[in-house]
């Protein structure tokens, strides 16, 4: 194993900001996430464990900067989350020679992600 990442965000921080500032989704989430969480009920739950989920990842890579359209939140052919990297994530991740695994969970207040690099 390389390294964990973990990460816990207030949902509602994170609705409050993209109410605020609706551009900022697109600065955050890939085209397919966002699609996903309009998809939902409550869009910003799902926003806010993916979020969680970069910075997990972030956290388990060793990166200095959060690239948060380098990395998406996928499901596997299971439906199961999974990370999908581009650019100078997957670089990292390919350097190390690691694979990700990736746990979300929410709450109706907090949200949260689990990364392991191995």
């Amino acid at each position: 194993m390389h390294g964990v990442g973990l990460d816990l965000v207030e949902i509602e921080r994170i609705e409050r900001a993209l109410e605020r500032r609706p551009r900022l989704a697109e600065r955050l989430f890939c085209e397919q996430e966002r699609a996903y969480a309009a998809s939902r009920a409550r869009p910003g739950q799902h926003l806010a464990a993916r979020f969680c989920a970069k910075e997990a990842t972030t956290k388990a890579l060793g990166l200095d900067v959060l690239r948060p359209l380098e990395i998406e939140v996928v499901h596997d052919s299971r439906g199961a989350p999974a990370v999908l990297l581009h650019g100078a994530a997957a670089a990292r991740a390919a350097e190390l020679g690691v694979e990700l695994h990736l746990s979300l969970t929410h709450s109706r207040e907090t949200a949260g992600a689990v990364v392991v690099a191995a």
